[in-house]
């Protein structure tokens, strides 16, 4: 056996890659300027969990919701965290630093608008995916592919089936004050039934004002399309905003 054989087998391609030995390519200020193998595994991962999001996001959310623009944010999410942890992948990240990334959104105060938990959630979710997508490169295709087909199965169930029974709610100035007397809620509950035309369920009376023989009264009610209203607690006309 010569030299160059003995070479031959003490050659590991893992080790001369991280050293620069393995690289086919040219190099600028030691970055390589073109690798197929790293850029294809970003593709093929980056369209996945594009697709993933957007089912989640256009399947689900947006159907019930048809809020544009969060629609928007939640793609735009998705792609920018996806981007980050897969192209800082070389750091070494640890759980902990991946985590950080859910406390820097934590701290942004949306002034204009409360984000509802449904909204909450799905941005939760999409974060989520994104980052287990990005990450995980030492995880196989199926386990990735079962991954994500797992969460989109879980939120089919919960969000996009009669599953559970979605109850809404809406906040009502009402004017016959007599009605909200104690002994008197069969005949509040009619009133708003057939005034509203809503299939209410439960009724709560909260604030009275005597002065003008208003009060504000609290209506949950089975919405009659299935779709949620997102203007449904709004009571100033300041707060209404598309």
């Amino acid at each position: 056996m010569n030299l160059l054989q003995i070479n031959l087998q003490d050659f590991d391609p893992d080790i001369a890659r991280e050293f620069g030995g393995g690289a086919s390519g040219m190099d600028f200020l030691g970055v390589p300027l073109f690798d197929a193998q790293s850029l294809w595994t970003m593709l093929i991962r980056f369209v996945f969990n594009f697709l993933v999001c957007w089912v989640i996001i256009h399947c689900f959310y947006y159907k019930k919701a048809n809020r544009k623009d969060y629609y928007f944010t939640f793609l735009m999410f998705a792609v920018v965290i996806f981007l980050i942890i897969s192209l800082m992948e070389n750091m070494k990240m640890n759980i902990a630093y991946a985590l950080g990334l859910f406390a820097i959104f934590g701290m942004i105060r949306y002034r204009t608008e409360t984000i509802k938990i449904r909204e909450m959630t799905y941005l939760f979710v999409v974060m989520g995916l994104s980052i287990v997508n990005g990450m995980a490169l030492s995880t196989s295709y199926s386990e990735l592919v079962l991954v994500n087909l797992f969460t989109v199965l879980i939120i089919w169930l919960l969000d996009g089936t009669k599953l559970l029974k979605h109850t809404a709610m809406k906040i009502i100035l009402y004017d016959r004050i007599e009605n909200t007397k104690h002994g008197k809620e069969d005949d509040l509950k009619a009133d708003l039934i057939e005034r509203t035309g809503l299939n209410i369920s439960k009724v709560e009376v909260g604030h009275i004002d005597y002065l003008r023989d208003v009060a504000f009264v609290k209506v949950y009610y089975e919405p009659i399309d299935g779709e949620v209203n997102t203007i449904d607690t709004i009571t100033k006309l300041k707060d209404f905003d598309n």
